[in-house]
């Protein structure tokens, strides 16, 4: 089974998140490369978990839809 995935680690930078073993970033024992992978709060920031990754899908940031032009009559 997963392990849970922390939202809010207190310090990410400590860690690889590549995989389930949450290795220290001095020792990584998964072969997941040389380097460790960052956390999505160290990469994205706060709210990384509300974020689908569609632009103007958070919260609060609807794309709001163009109104179609009304012919505001004669211009002559």
């Amino acid at each position: 089974m997963a392990k849970r995935f922390p939202v809010n680690p207190p310090h990410p930078e400590r860690n690889c998140w590549g995989c389930d073993r949450f290795c220290a970033a001095d020792a990584l024992l998964c072969g997941n490369g040389s380097e460790r992978t960052q956390h999505p709060i160290e990469t994205f920031g706060p709210g990384w978990e509300n974020w689908s990754g569609i632009p103007g899908d958070m919260d609060g940031d609807a794309v709001k839809a163009e109104m179609p032009a009304t012919d505001a009559g004669p211009t002559g």
